[in-house]
């Protein structure tokens, strides 16, 4: 494989609903690396796709009365859709349900059945249809998956089985002669145990379900998950329709997977390629889980963090920069909104954008919009730069180790130290001096320059941002063209070019403003949605049963600290007290809300409103004069009494 080359994956996700945060932190991984080694020359190939067989679409596709392939279908649709609305630059968005990958899974599964290593025997044993995984009963927890913790079943029907325990050994001796193949290093040990424990033959065939690629020796049987899904990390590679393009890329420079699948990826995976004699990729890395309340994120919790509203809400590169800014790559991390705008602010609005804002005004206020000469240095000079090249090597080391989010602290301690020459440099007391006008020059052309390199270096990060950047520093070459040699450079800034003042890059978000309007917005749709329910298509008796309204008495009434417009309430509900977080400041006082009755919906998701847990949602009147008012009963009743 050429050293100027670099093949990066995703997983292929599985289309049975639509992708939350956790899928968007992936993929953002990956196509960040892939942009930073295109920024530094190499050529890359980005893949990425969905993983379309199984019992589970089956299923699924047969309750909603559409055949399998329709029901995929649409749900891929949204994928691409949500890596365009991310700008994930991918080269390949593989669907197992292609022509090209069958050709290539069942090349492979007959190739390995042909040598010996594929054998049909009886499946007997436990079955996870969520996960499409088999196990033993020493595996199981409390009979449940170990994985997702979901009921598994029994299962009995004839498949084929690959002999992964005839490649335990190789596999140990490739892990020990690699010690980058299986990353981060905390769980290379995890696997390596689980290999000494023993393999068991893997099942690769069903009869149970027909949607899935046939086995080619055998068409009562469809090839079970592993050699279908794994295998497209080849097929995108070229593997069998382009052998130029697959000499390459192949093998990998590395899988981007969560840590819930680096079994797969680190011991069945290579011991397919093995048996196919085909090289193993050069490194699978396992990142850790975004975690909200309630732990992982899934549907079946409702802590699903939609991304397509945060892109909506605060843009792409705010969501991209959190994602890779905020959790240690390879750990696990807790998502909240709060501290993804504290994170908005602190970094890209004061820290970035007023950095921007700043040079920028003082360029048009000192040197009439224009970039100035260079002229006499300072060590404060000096200092800067050094910091920029200590900075970006390290950058550069962190890039390497996939630690994204040490490589944009690197990018910072710059952006910082960049701030901070402002206030040692002083330049607007040297614009009061005609005899500090070279030196006042010398600032301000050091400030340009800087952001010119920073803006470079974000490149892989923040798709909108650089170029915005780069379009206020009035340069004519597309920042397009720019490699990671000339952010390492100093000094390659044209004076005399005119800069363009723009609007700021990153306005700041009020938290408290913020979390108010999701709440108005939340109430408002659910009364829009009333209407509409209303106008259009009258609800049943049944749809309203589904609304749990109750009388709830305020017994406590706080203001949340920080905000003007939110009270933490207290709110019994007879033998049960909840608490809720409202928007009504502005129109009550915490003192007279005490002992009010109210009405309430108890059977709303929990949710974090400003950092503070609400469960449930208190009833209010508001008119076209934003008045807002309570709604409350025209006697006394017993709290918690029900809404019929």
């Amino acid at each position: 494989m050429s050293k100027d080359t670099f093949y990066v994956t995703t997983p292929i996700y599985y289309p049975n609903d639509k992708l939350h945060i956790g899928h968007t932190y992936t993929t953002t991984a990956a196509d960040t690396i892939a942009r930073f080694k295109e920024l530094q020359g190499y050529e890359v190939k980005f893949l990425t796709g969905s993983d379309e067989h199984g019992q589970k679409i089956e299923r699924a596709a047969s309750e909603a009365g559409v055949s399998p392939k329709q029901y995929v279908d649409r749900i891929v649709d949204s994928f691409k859709e949500l890596w365009d609305l991310l700008e994930a630059d991918y080269d390949v968005f593989l669907r197992t349900t292609s022509a090209k990958h069958q050709q290539v899974v069942q090349h492979i599964f007959k190739k390995v059945y042909e040598q010996g290593d594929i054998y049909k025997d009886k499946y007997e044993g436990w079955y996870c249809t969520p996960c499409e995984s088999f196990w033993l009963e020493r595996h199981l927890e409390k009979g449940k998956c170990p994985d997702c913790q979901r009921e598994t079943e029994w299962v009995e029907e004839e498949s084929y089985f690959f002999k992964m325990s005839k490649y335990e050994e190789q596999l140990l001796e490739h892990i020990e002669n690699n010690p980058e193949f299986i990353q981060p290093e905390t769980r290379k040990k995890e696997m390596i145990n689980f290999i000494k424990d023993g393999l068991e033959d893997l099942c690769v065939s069903r009869t149970t379900f027909d949607w899935g690629i046939p086995v080619p020796i055998d068409e009562e049987h469809v090839i079970y998950v592993w050699f279908d899904a794994l295998s497209n990390y080849v097929t995108g590679a070229g593997y069998l329709s382009d052998e130029e393009e697959f000499n390459k890329f192949w093998p990998a420079d590395v899988h981007i997977v969560g840590k819930d699948i680096l079994r797969f990826h680190t011991i069945i995976w290579p011991i397919i390629l093995m048996a196919a004699g085909l090289e193993l990729p050069e490194r699978v890395f396992g990142h850790g889980f975004l975690t909200v309340e309630g732990g992982k994120m899934s549907k079946s919790k409702g802590n699903v963090v939609d991304p397509v509203k945060l892109v909506e809400d605060f843009g792409v590169d705010a969501v991209r920069y959190y994602l890779m800014r905020e959790v240690a790559f390879g750990t696990d991390g807790s998502y909240s909104t709060e501290a993804f705008i504290k994170r908005l602010n602190a970094d890209l609005a004061n820290d970035l954008g007023n950095l921007l804002n700043r040079t920028v005004a003082m360029v048009d206020q000192y040197f009439e919009g224009v970039v100035p000469e260079l002229g006499p240095t300072t060590d404060y000079d000096e200092d800067l730069k050094a910091t920029a090249q200590k900075e970006l090597q390290a950058m550069e080391a962190n890039m390497a180790e996939l630690q994204f989010s040490r490589a944009l602290e690197n990018l910072w301690t710059f952006i910082r130290r960049t701030n901070k020459y402002i206030d040692e440099t002083t330049p607007w007391v040297l614009a009061k001096e005609e005899d500090k006008k070279a030196e006042l020059g010398t600032v301000l052309y050091n400030l340009l320059e800087a952001l010119r390199i920073i803006a470079i270096a974000l490149k892989p990060f923040l798709p909108v941002a650089p170029q915005k950047i780069w379009t206020q520093l009035g340069i004519e070459s597309s920042i397009e063209e720019q490699s990671w040699e000339d952010a390492l450079q100093w000094g390659l800034l044209t004076a005399g070019i005119e800069i363009q003042s723009g609007e700021p890059l990153f306005p700041r978000v009020d938290i408290e403003e913020y979390f108010a309007n999701q709440v108005e917005s939340e109430a408002a749709e659910e009364e829009d949605s009333e209407v509409e329910t209303v106008e259009q298509d009258l609800i049943s008796f049944g749809d309203f049963q589904e609304l749990d309204l109750r009388v709830a008495e305020i017994v406590e009434a706080e203001e949340i600290a920080g905000s003007d417009k939110l009270l933490k309430l207290q709110v019994s509900l007879g033998e049960e007290q909840r608490q809720v977080v409202a928007g009504i400041s502005n129109y009550y006082q915490p003192d007279e809300l005490l002992g009010k009755q109210v009405l309430m919906v108890t059977n709303l998701e929990p949710a974090e409103i400003f950092g503070v847990e609400s469960r449930g949602m208190i009833l209010a009147a508001s008119n076209d004069d934003e008045e807002l008012v309570l709604t409350t009963i025209d006697r006394e009743i017993e709290t918690g009494s029900k809404v019929t």
